[in-house]
Protein backbone atom coordinates (compact mmCIF):
# COMPACT_ATOMS: atom_id res chain seq x y z
CA UNK A 1 0.00 0.00 0.00
CA UNK A 2 1.18 3.57 -0.83
CA UNK A 3 0.64 6.34 1.69
CA UNK A 4 -1.51 9.10 0.68
CA UNK A 5 0.38 12.64 0.98
CA UNK A 6 -1.59 15.65 2.15
CA UNK A 7 0.31 19.04 1.31
CA UNK A 8 0.51 22.10 3.41
CA UNK A 9 1.29 25.09 1.71
CA UNK A 10 1.06 28.75 3.15
CA UNK A 11 0.75 31.99 1.25
CA UNK A 12 3.58 33.47 3.06
CA UNK A 13 7.12 32.19 5.23
CA UNK A 14 5.47 32.04 9.09
CA UNK A 15 1.95 31.65 8.10
CA UNK A 16 1.47 28.45 10.24
CA UNK A 17 2.74 25.56 7.96
CA UNK A 18 4.50 23.80 10.71
CA UNK A 19 2.20 24.02 13.22
CA UNK A 20 -0.47 22.62 11.06
CA UNK A 21 1.79 20.12 9.64
CA UNK A 22 2.39 19.33 13.63
CA UNK A 23 -1.67 19.58 14.45
CA UNK A 24 -2.24 16.86 11.53
CA UNK A 25 0.33 14.14 12.16
CA UNK A 26 -0.44 14.12 16.01
CA UNK A 27 -4.33 14.07 15.03
CA UNK A 28 -3.79 10.99 13.18
CA UNK A 29 -1.29 9.62 15.58
CA UNK A 30 -3.98 9.40 17.81
CA UNK A 31 -6.39 8.27 15.79
CA UNK A 32 -4.42 5.33 15.08
CA UNK A 33 -3.10 6.07 11.53
CA UNK A 34 0.39 5.75 10.81
CA UNK A 35 1.45 8.64 9.63
CA UNK A 36 5.21 10.34 8.64
CA UNK A 37 6.10 14.28 8.27
CA UNK A 38 7.54 15.21 5.23
CA UNK A 39 9.54 18.09 3.54
CA UNK A 40 10.92 17.97 0.44
CA UNK A 41 12.85 21.27 0.28
CA UNK A 42 13.74 23.52 3.71
CA UNK A 43 15.93 25.90 4.28
CA UNK A 44 17.04 26.40 8.14
CA UNK A 45 19.26 27.01 10.61
CA UNK A 46 17.71 25.07 13.05
CA UNK A 47 18.49 21.61 12.38
CA UNK A 48 18.35 17.98 14.66
CA UNK A 49 20.23 15.19 14.28
CA UNK A 50 18.67 11.77 12.59
CA UNK A 51 18.70 8.35 13.75
CA UNK A 52 20.31 7.16 10.41
CA UNK A 53 22.94 9.95 11.42
CA UNK A 54 21.91 12.74 8.76
CA UNK A 55 21.03 16.10 9.40
CA UNK A 56 17.60 17.69 8.96
CA UNK A 57 15.19 20.51 9.79
CA UNK A 58 14.12 20.98 13.04
CA UNK A 59 9.96 21.32 12.66
CA UNK A 60 10.51 17.90 10.82
CA UNK A 61 11.79 16.64 13.45
CA UNK A 62 9.42 17.94 15.86
CA UNK A 63 7.00 16.53 13.29
CA UNK A 64 8.61 13.04 13.59
CA UNK A 65 7.82 13.53 17.56
CA UNK A 66 4.53 14.26 16.76
CA UNK A 67 3.88 10.87 14.85
CA UNK A 68 5.70 8.77 18.05
CA UNK A 69 8.64 8.50 15.34
CA UNK A 70 12.33 9.03 15.10
CA UNK A 71 13.30 11.20 12.79
CA UNK A 72 14.87 10.18 9.63
CA UNK A 73 16.77 11.71 7.13
CA UNK A 74 13.97 10.92 4.69
CA UNK A 75 11.98 13.24 6.16
CA UNK A 76 13.53 16.50 4.89
CA UNK A 77 15.80 15.35 1.71
CA UNK A 78 16.98 18.46 0.59
CA UNK A 79 18.36 21.12 3.81
CA UNK A 80 19.71 24.32 2.51
CA UNK A 81 21.63 26.35 5.42
CA UNK A 82 22.74 29.86 4.26
CA UNK A 83 25.80 31.11 5.01
CA UNK A 84 25.65 34.15 3.74
CA UNK A 85 22.79 36.07 1.48
CA UNK A 86 23.58 34.27 -1.60
CA UNK A 87 24.58 31.08 -0.60
CA UNK A 88 24.36 28.03 1.46
CA UNK A 89 25.26 24.89 2.44
CA UNK A 90 23.11 22.25 0.35
CA UNK A 91 22.34 19.04 2.56
CA UNK A 92 21.12 16.00 0.81
CA UNK A 93 19.66 13.06 3.02
CA UNK A 94 20.92 14.12 5.42
CA UNK A 95 24.63 14.86 4.06
CA UNK A 96 26.84 17.78 3.55
CA UNK A 97 27.45 17.69 -0.15
CA UNK A 98 28.67 21.10 -1.22
CA UNK A 99 28.43 24.87 -0.92
CA UNK A 100 26.68 26.89 -3.10
CA UNK A 101 25.58 30.21 -4.55
CA UNK A 102 22.13 30.62 -5.46
CA UNK A 103 22.39 30.48 -8.86
CA UNK A 104 24.41 27.19 -8.83
CA UNK A 105 21.70 25.43 -6.72
CA UNK A 106 18.95 26.73 -9.22
CA UNK A 107 20.94 24.28 -11.82
CA UNK A 108 21.01 21.41 -9.08
CA UNK A 109 17.29 21.51 -8.11
CA UNK A 110 17.23 18.58 -11.30
CA UNK A 111 19.75 16.61 -8.68
CA UNK A 112 17.50 17.49 -5.74
CA UNK A 113 14.62 16.67 -7.14
CA UNK A 114 15.60 13.32 -7.39
CA UNK A 115 16.75 12.93 -4.01
CA UNK A 116 12.75 14.31 -2.97
CA UNK A 117 11.45 11.47 -4.97
CA UNK A 118 13.19 8.53 -3.75
CA UNK A 119 13.14 10.11 -0.38
CA UNK A 120 9.33 10.58 -0.20
CA UNK A 121 8.91 6.89 -2.39
CA UNK A 122 10.69 5.30 0.45
CA UNK A 123 8.56 6.76 3.09
CA UNK A 124 5.12 6.16 0.84
CA UNK A 125 6.38 2.86 1.28
CA UNK A 126 6.33 2.58 5.17
CA UNK A 127 3.46 4.94 6.05
CA UNK A 128 -0.40 4.89 5.48
CA UNK A 129 -0.28 8.79 5.11
CA UNK A 130 2.05 11.64 4.52
CA UNK A 131 1.76 15.09 5.94
CA UNK A 132 4.06 17.50 3.48
CA UNK A 133 4.92 20.69 4.51
CA UNK A 134 5.55 23.81 1.45
CA UNK A 135 8.35 25.97 1.84
CA UNK A 136 7.38 29.89 1.92
CA UNK A 137 4.94 30.52 -0.70
CA UNK A 138 3.92 28.77 -4.21
CA UNK A 139 3.45 32.11 -5.73
CA UNK A 140 6.63 33.13 -5.83
CA UNK A 141 6.96 32.89 -9.42
CA UNK A 142 10.25 33.89 -9.88
CA UNK A 143 11.05 30.39 -8.26
CA UNK A 144 8.56 28.43 -10.47
CA UNK A 145 11.45 26.92 -12.70
CA UNK A 146 12.05 23.16 -11.27
CA UNK A 147 10.42 23.50 -8.25
CA UNK A 148 10.53 20.82 -5.57
CA UNK A 149 9.46 23.02 -2.81
CA UNK A 150 5.77 23.77 -3.11
CA UNK A 151 3.56 22.97 -6.13
CA UNK A 152 6.56 21.42 -8.52
CA UNK A 153 6.76 18.47 -5.82
CA UNK A 154 2.88 18.12 -5.42
CA UNK A 155 2.54 17.89 -9.21
CA UNK A 156 5.24 15.24 -9.54
CA UNK A 157 3.50 13.12 -6.73
CA UNK A 158 0.12 13.75 -7.66
CA UNK A 159 -1.09 15.20 -4.33
CA UNK A 160 -3.82 17.40 -2.81
CA UNK A 161 -2.73 20.74 -0.91
CA UNK A 162 -4.59 22.78 1.73
CA UNK A 163 -3.81 26.35 1.85
CA UNK A 164 -2.54 28.17 5.08
CA UNK A 165 -2.95 31.70 5.76
CA UNK A 166 -2.26 33.91 9.09
CA UNK A 167 -4.76 36.48 9.91
CA UNK A 168 -3.21 37.76 12.50
CA UNK A 169 -0.56 39.66 9.84
CA UNK A 170 -3.90 41.36 8.59
CA UNK A 171 -5.09 41.30 4.72
CA UNK A 172 -5.81 37.46 5.42
CA UNK A 173 -8.24 37.01 2.11
CA UNK A 174 -5.93 38.81 -0.33
CA UNK A 175 -3.29 36.37 0.22
CA UNK A 176 -5.48 33.66 -0.14
CA UNK A 177 -7.47 34.75 -3.49
CA UNK A 178 -3.62 36.45 -4.46
CA UNK A 179 -2.04 32.89 -4.14
CA UNK A 180 -4.54 31.46 -5.81
CA UNK A 181 -4.93 33.57 -8.68
CA UNK A 182 -0.43 33.00 -9.19
CA UNK A 183 -1.30 29.36 -9.89
CA UNK A 184 -1.57 27.47 -12.69
CA UNK A 185 -5.28 25.69 -13.25
CA UNK A 186 -3.85 22.72 -12.44
CA UNK A 187 -2.33 23.66 -9.43
CA UNK A 188 -5.50 25.78 -8.48
CA UNK A 189 -7.09 22.26 -8.71
CA UNK A 190 -4.93 20.47 -6.59
CA UNK A 191 -6.03 22.85 -3.56
CA UNK A 192 -8.74 21.79 -1.82
CA UNK A 193 -9.63 23.85 1.13
CA UNK A 194 -7.96 26.80 3.13
CA UNK A 195 -7.21 26.87 6.41
CA UNK A 196 -6.97 30.17 8.85
CA UNK A 197 -4.52 30.55 11.33
CA UNK A 198 -3.97 32.63 14.30
CA UNK A 199 -7.80 33.89 14.91
CA UNK A 200 -8.72 35.99 17.71
CA UNK A 201 -12.02 37.31 18.57
CA UNK A 202 -15.76 37.08 17.51
CA UNK A 203 -15.92 34.18 14.84
CA UNK A 204 -19.63 35.31 13.69
CA UNK A 205 -17.55 38.83 12.66
CA UNK A 206 -15.25 36.80 10.43
CA UNK A 207 -17.99 34.72 8.78
CA UNK A 208 -19.44 36.71 5.87
CA UNK A 209 -16.00 36.90 4.85
CA UNK A 210 -15.46 32.65 5.02
CA UNK A 211 -18.95 32.33 3.34
CA UNK A 212 -17.50 34.92 0.54
CA UNK A 213 -14.31 33.63 0.27
CA UNK A 214 -16.26 29.99 -0.60
CA UNK A 215 -18.49 31.50 -3.04
CA UNK A 216 -15.23 33.43 -4.93
CA UNK A 217 -13.10 30.40 -4.94
CA UNK A 218 -15.60 27.79 -5.14
CA UNK A 219 -13.33 25.75 -2.29
CA UNK A 220 -14.06 25.53 1.18
CA UNK A 221 -12.96 26.40 4.35
CA UNK A 222 -11.64 23.81 6.13
CA UNK A 223 -11.34 25.30 9.42
CA UNK A 224 -10.45 28.51 11.56
CA UNK A 225 -7.29 27.74 14.04
CA UNK A 226 -7.83 30.14 16.63
CA UNK A 227 -4.37 31.87 18.36
CA UNK A 228 -2.94 29.28 20.96
CA UNK A 229 -1.22 32.16 23.39
CA UNK A 230 1.61 29.97 24.88
CA UNK A 231 2.17 27.13 22.45
CA UNK A 232 5.90 25.87 22.35
CA UNK A 233 6.95 24.52 19.52
CA UNK A 234 10.92 24.52 18.16
CA UNK A 235 11.34 27.55 15.33
CA UNK A 236 11.91 26.51 11.95
CA UNK A 237 13.90 29.45 11.84
CA UNK A 238 12.57 32.67 12.89
CA UNK A 239 13.39 34.22 16.36
CA UNK A 240 9.98 33.56 18.82
CA UNK A 241 7.70 36.16 18.00
CA UNK A 242 6.98 36.15 21.52
CA UNK A 243 8.52 38.78 24.00
CA UNK A 244 10.31 37.56 27.01
CA UNK A 245 9.73 38.74 30.36
CA UNK A 246 10.36 42.22 31.91
CA UNK A 247 12.10 41.00 34.88
CA UNK A 248 14.19 38.22 36.04
CA UNK A 249 17.96 36.95 35.91
CA UNK A 250 18.93 38.19 33.02
CA UNK A 251 20.67 36.07 29.79
CA UNK A 252 21.75 38.06 26.71
CA UNK A 253 22.01 35.93 23.75
CA UNK A 254 23.76 38.00 20.87
CA UNK A 255 21.83 37.50 17.25
CA UNK A 256 23.81 36.60 14.97
CA UNK A 257 23.47 37.33 11.55
CA UNK A 258 23.92 33.42 10.99
CA UNK A 259 22.95 32.34 14.00
CA UNK A 260 22.03 28.19 14.27
CA UNK A 261 19.96 26.54 16.13
CA UNK A 262 18.42 28.98 19.01
CA UNK A 263 16.00 26.51 20.01
CA UNK A 264 18.69 26.06 22.80
CA UNK A 265 17.63 29.18 24.40
CA UNK A 266 13.56 27.55 24.67
CA UNK A 267 14.08 26.20 27.88
CA UNK A 268 15.30 29.76 29.26
CA UNK A 269 12.60 31.40 27.35
CA UNK A 270 10.11 29.24 29.04
CA UNK A 271 11.60 29.34 32.90
CA UNK A 272 9.72 31.28 35.30
CA UNK A 273 12.66 33.25 37.04
CA UNK A 274 14.62 33.80 33.80
CA UNK A 275 14.56 37.06 31.55
CA UNK A 276 15.88 35.80 27.71
CA UNK A 277 17.44 38.77 25.86
CA UNK A 278 17.62 39.16 22.03
CA UNK A 279 19.25 42.37 21.78
CA UNK A 280 17.87 43.92 18.34
CA UNK A 281 21.16 44.19 15.74
CA UNK A 282 21.25 47.92 16.69
CA UNK A 283 21.20 47.71 20.07
CA UNK A 284 24.54 47.94 22.19
CA UNK A 285 25.15 45.14 24.19
CA UNK A 286 23.28 45.23 27.55
CA UNK A 287 24.63 44.26 31.04
CA UNK A 288 23.33 40.63 31.87
CA UNK A 289 23.96 37.64 34.89
CA UNK A 290 25.40 35.49 31.91
CA UNK A 291 25.94 36.05 28.14
CA UNK A 292 25.23 32.73 25.71
CA UNK A 293 27.62 33.01 22.23
CA UNK A 294 25.05 30.56 20.18
CA UNK A 295 26.06 28.50 17.10
CA UNK A 296 26.47 29.80 14.02
CA UNK A 297 26.59 28.96 10.13
CA UNK A 298 29.36 31.01 9.35
CA UNK A 299 31.59 31.58 12.85
CA UNK A 300 34.71 33.35 10.72
CA UNK A 301 32.02 36.26 9.57
CA UNK A 302 29.72 36.65 12.70
CA UNK A 303 33.28 36.83 14.76
CA UNK A 304 33.84 40.11 12.29
CA UNK A 305 30.15 41.24 12.90
CA UNK A 306 30.80 40.96 16.68
CA UNK A 307 33.76 42.86 16.51
CA UNK A 308 32.53 45.32 14.71
CA UNK A 309 29.39 46.22 17.08
CA UNK A 310 32.06 46.06 20.19
CA UNK A 311 30.75 42.75 21.59
CA UNK A 312 34.67 41.15 22.28
CA UNK A 313 35.45 44.81 24.49
CA UNK A 314 31.68 44.02 25.79
CA UNK A 315 32.42 40.52 26.94
CA UNK A 316 36.02 41.24 28.25
CA UNK A 317 34.21 43.76 30.71
CA UNK A 318 31.42 41.48 31.50
CA UNK A 319 33.94 38.47 32.85
CA UNK A 320 35.90 41.29 34.69
CA UNK A 321 32.90 42.07 36.65
CA UNK A 322 32.19 38.88 37.74
CA UNK A 323 29.43 37.44 34.79
CA UNK A 324 29.78 34.58 33.61
CA UNK A 325 29.86 33.15 29.56
CA UNK A 326 28.52 30.38 27.23
CA UNK A 327 29.72 29.58 24.36
CA UNK A 328 28.00 26.52 22.65
CA UNK A 329 29.18 25.28 19.11
CA UNK A 330 30.05 28.25 17.06
CA UNK A 331 30.12 30.21 20.18
CA UNK A 332 32.17 27.84 21.47
CA UNK A 333 34.76 28.16 18.45
CA UNK A 334 34.72 31.98 18.81
CA UNK A 335 35.92 31.10 22.30
CA UNK A 336 39.13 30.57 21.48
CA UNK A 337 42.94 31.59 19.75
CA UNK A 338 42.06 31.08 16.10
CA UNK A 339 39.22 29.28 13.65
CA UNK A 340 41.19 27.82 10.28
CA UNK A 341 38.45 27.09 7.18
CA UNK A 342 41.06 25.76 4.92
CA UNK A 343 38.35 24.07 2.66
CA UNK A 344 36.04 27.17 2.37
CA UNK A 345 33.64 25.01 4.32
CA UNK A 346 31.28 28.31 5.61
CA UNK A 347 32.72 30.73 3.13
CA UNK A 348 36.26 31.92 1.76
CA UNK A 349 39.06 29.94 2.56
CA UNK A 350 40.99 31.23 5.49
CA UNK A 351 41.66 32.43 8.83
CA UNK A 352 40.51 34.42 11.74
CA UNK A 353 41.47 35.58 14.93
CA UNK A 354 39.01 34.06 17.67
CA UNK A 355 38.03 36.01 20.91
CA UNK A 356 41.19 34.13 23.04
CA UNK A 357 39.46 33.61 26.00
CA UNK A 358 40.40 29.94 25.37
CA UNK A 359 43.64 28.46 25.00
CA UNK A 360 42.97 26.32 21.84
CA UNK A 361 42.28 26.50 18.41
CA UNK A 362 39.35 25.40 15.63
CA UNK A 363 39.68 23.71 11.92
CA UNK A 364 36.68 23.34 10.28
CA UNK A 365 36.73 19.62 8.12
CA UNK A 366 34.65 18.90 5.11
CA UNK A 367 32.37 16.07 7.78
CA UNK A 368 30.51 17.26 10.06
CA UNK A 369 30.46 15.60 13.52
CA UNK A 370 26.37 14.41 13.67
CA UNK A 371 25.43 12.39 16.52
CA UNK A 372 22.77 12.57 19.98
CA UNK A 373 24.62 12.68 23.28
CA UNK A 374 24.09 11.51 26.70
CA UNK A 375 26.18 12.41 29.91
CA UNK A 376 26.52 14.92 32.53
CA UNK A 377 28.36 18.20 33.32
CA UNK A 378 31.75 17.97 34.41
CA UNK A 379 31.55 19.26 37.88
CA UNK A 380 28.89 17.67 39.25
CA UNK A 381 26.41 14.73 38.65
CA UNK A 382 23.48 16.74 36.67
CA UNK A 383 22.47 14.39 33.80
CA UNK A 384 22.05 16.18 30.16
CA UNK A 385 20.93 15.22 26.82
CA UNK A 386 21.73 16.43 23.29
CA UNK A 387 23.18 16.41 20.21
CA UNK A 388 26.00 17.48 18.10
CA UNK A 389 26.18 18.87 14.17
CA UNK A 390 29.74 20.46 13.78
CA UNK A 391 32.20 20.69 10.94
CA UNK A 392 35.23 22.34 13.53
CA UNK A 393 37.76 20.04 15.52
CA UNK A 394 38.89 22.06 18.27
CA UNK A 395 42.27 21.29 20.30
CA UNK A 396 44.56 22.97 22.57
CA UNK A 397 45.14 22.90 26.27
CA UNK A 398 41.58 24.15 27.13
CA UNK A 399 40.34 20.88 26.41
CA UNK A 400 41.98 19.19 29.38
CA UNK A 401 39.53 20.73 31.34
CA UNK A 402 36.07 19.61 29.83
CA UNK A 403 32.22 21.34 30.36
CA UNK A 404 30.52 18.07 29.59
CA UNK A 405 31.18 14.34 30.21
CA UNK A 406 29.79 12.21 27.72
CA UNK A 407 29.70 8.68 26.72
CA UNK A 408 31.77 9.23 23.56
CA UNK A 409 34.39 10.97 25.78
CA UNK A 410 35.26 14.49 27.18
CA UNK A 411 33.99 17.80 25.73
CA UNK A 412 34.51 21.44 25.57
CA UNK A 413 36.14 23.34 27.90
CA UNK A 414 35.75 25.05 31.63
CA UNK A 415 38.05 28.06 32.65
CA UNK A 416 39.69 27.87 35.50
CA UNK A 417 38.21 30.94 37.30
CA UNK A 418 35.11 28.78 36.75
CA UNK A 419 34.20 31.92 34.78
CA UNK A 420 33.51 30.50 31.14
CA UNK A 421 32.33 27.23 29.78
CA UNK A 422 32.50 26.44 26.14
CA UNK A 423 30.53 23.29 24.40
CA UNK A 424 29.38 21.57 21.39
CA UNK A 425 26.43 20.02 22.99
CA UNK A 426 23.44 21.51 21.61
CA UNK A 427 20.33 21.33 23.94
CA UNK A 428 22.18 22.20 26.71
CA UNK A 429 19.24 23.50 28.97
CA UNK A 430 16.65 20.99 27.62
CA UNK A 431 17.55 18.72 30.83
CA UNK A 432 16.00 20.29 33.25
CA UNK A 433 18.72 18.72 36.17
CA UNK A 434 21.42 20.26 33.99
CA UNK A 435 19.76 23.47 32.91
CA UNK A 436 19.21 23.96 37.11
CA UNK A 437 22.87 23.31 37.56
CA UNK A 438 24.28 25.23 35.00
CA UNK A 439 22.13 28.65 36.08
CA UNK A 440 23.27 27.68 39.70
CA UNK A 441 26.76 28.10 38.30
CA UNK A 442 26.08 31.38 36.34
CA UNK A 443 24.87 32.33 40.14
CA UNK A 444 20.90 32.20 40.05
CA UNK A 445 19.69 29.70 42.79
CA UNK A 446 15.81 29.70 42.16
CA UNK A 447 15.76 26.31 40.68
CA UNK A 448 12.27 25.54 38.98
CA UNK A 449 13.40 24.63 35.25
CA UNK A 450 11.08 23.23 32.52
CA UNK A 451 10.63 20.08 31.41
CA UNK A 452 11.02 20.96 27.89
CA UNK A 453 9.73 17.40 26.97
CA UNK A 454 6.98 16.87 28.72
CA UNK A 455 6.02 20.81 27.41
CA UNK A 456 6.55 19.61 24.26
CA UNK A 457 3.90 16.50 24.01
CA UNK A 458 1.25 18.66 26.19
CA UNK A 459 1.30 21.18 23.13
CA UNK A 460 1.07 18.55 20.82
CA UNK A 461 -2.11 16.84 22.06
CA UNK A 462 -2.96 20.77 22.62
CA UNK A 463 -2.46 21.24 18.71
CA UNK A 464 -4.59 17.60 17.97
CA UNK A 465 -7.28 18.89 20.24
CA UNK A 466 -7.91 22.40 17.92
CA UNK A 467 -7.57 20.16 14.95
CA UNK A 468 -11.11 18.21 16.46
CA UNK A 469 -12.77 21.49 17.26
CA UNK A 470 -12.23 23.90 15.16
CA UNK A 471 -11.17 21.81 11.78
CA UNK A 472 -13.37 20.15 9.63
CA UNK A 473 -12.77 16.90 10.42
CA UNK A 474 -14.26 15.06 8.14
CA UNK A 475 -13.34 16.32 4.86
CA UNK A 476 -9.93 15.49 6.21
CA UNK A 477 -10.44 12.24 6.76
CA UNK A 478 -11.96 12.00 3.58
CA UNK A 479 -8.94 14.09 1.85
CA UNK A 480 -6.59 11.45 3.62
CA UNK A 481 -8.56 8.13 2.46
CA UNK A 482 -7.63 6.56 5.90
CA UNK A 483 -11.10 4.35 6.41
CA UNK A 484 -12.02 4.30 9.94
CA UNK A 485 -11.29 7.98 10.76
CA UNK A 486 -14.70 9.67 11.50
CA UNK A 487 -15.07 13.55 11.17
CA UNK A 488 -17.34 16.11 12.77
Amino acid sequence: MTAITLMVQGTTSDAGKSLLCTALCRWLHRRGVAVAPFKPQNMALNSAVTTDGGEIGRAQAVQAAACALAPHSDMNPVLLKPSSDTGAQVIIQGRAVSAMEAAAYHDYKLVARRAVLESHARLAARYTAIVAEGAGSPAEINLRHNDIANMGFAEAVDCAVILVADIDRGGVFAHLIGTLALLSDSEQARVKGFVINRFRGDLGLLQPGLDWLERETGKPVLGVLPYLQGLHLDAEDALPRERGRDTGFDIVVPVLPRISNHTDFDALRLHEGVRLIYPAPGDAPPGADLICLPGSKSVRSDLAWLRERGWDTHLRRHLRYGGKLIGICGGFQMLGRAVHDPHGIEGGAGSSAGLALFDMETTLEPVKQLRDVVGRLSWCDAALRGYEIHAGVSGGPALASPATLLEHGADGSLSTDGQILGTYVHGLFDTPQACDALLAWAGYTGGGAPDIGARRLADFERLADAVEAHLDTARLAALFGVPGIEGR
